[in-house]
């Protein structure tokens, strides 16, 4: 089973200072039928005003994923963690018993654009945990780069979950293929580009919620961006 998302389709909200696409319910968006898929919780397409961001708020017993497209997104946190994600890099951070931290576009004069992903974890109550990693683009070019796993994967961020995450930069005519284990779940997000899943087209912005599917084939029909779920 594939199911299509249209990138038009999702809920969108403008706040002036953020401009975001929430994939599931989240916020003052709720719909009962679409609070996650396997265990993605949450899929945000968020774009932050210059200067502006996510002031201190806690989180706990979730992993969050942030993988920064254009600008700089600086993050703080009440475990003495600092940093600045640029394009291209990737931060976890395991919530845990409980973190709090806050998210700022690092930049005066260019927004920052980024996807935050949340994934239930498998067990509470952990130490709370932050890393973040540059991922080259040379590393994602024409394959599908595993950039988050379970710790299983060498190179890879972990978290406390059987999900791996893949990035993808693919030059028209280029295919690479998925191949899931029974039972597993998937999910697809087209960042920029035209790619087809098993045949059927997406363009940019587009989602495919992906069941029962042992192989995913994914055909670039020119230039494109993804990012690639593997879940229970």
């Amino acid at each position: 089973m594939i199911k299509i998302i249209k990138a038009d389709e999702r809920h969108h909200a403008d706040m002036g200072w953020l401009s975001t696409y929430w994939h599931f319910s989240f916020n003052t968006y709720h719909d009962p039928a679409n609070m996650n898929w396997g265990d993605l919780r949450v899929f945000n397409d968020d774009v932050v005003q210059p200067g502006q961001g996510f002031g201190m708020h806690p989180h706990r017993d979730m992993e969050i994923i942030t993988y920064v497209l254009e600008g700089d997104l600086e993050h703080r946190d009440n475990q003495g963690n600092t940093g600045v994600i640029r394009p291209g890099e990737v931060q976890v951070m395991s919530a845990g018993t409980g973190i709090v931290h806050s998210e700022y576009n690092h930049s005066k004069t260019h927004p920052v654009h980024l996807l935050q992903l949340w994934i239930i974890p498998r067990s509470k109550g952990l130490k709370p945990r932050w890393e973040q990693r540059r991922f080259p683009l040379a590393d994602r070019t024409g394959t599908l780069f595993p950039v988050v796993s379970d710790g299983g994967t060498p190179g890879t961020l972990a978290i406390d979950q059987d999900a791996t995450i893949y990035v993808s930069s693919l030059q028209a005519g280029q295919e690479v293929v998925h191949r899931s284990r029974p039972g597993r779940k998937a999910y697809l997000f087209l960042i920029a580009g035209e790619v087809s899943v098993n045949g059927t087209p997406l363009g940019a912005g587009d989602q495919a919620r992906v069941a029962d599917e042992p192989e995913l084939n994914l055909k670039a029909a020119g230039d494109a961006e993804l990012i690639l779920l593997d879940i229970p």
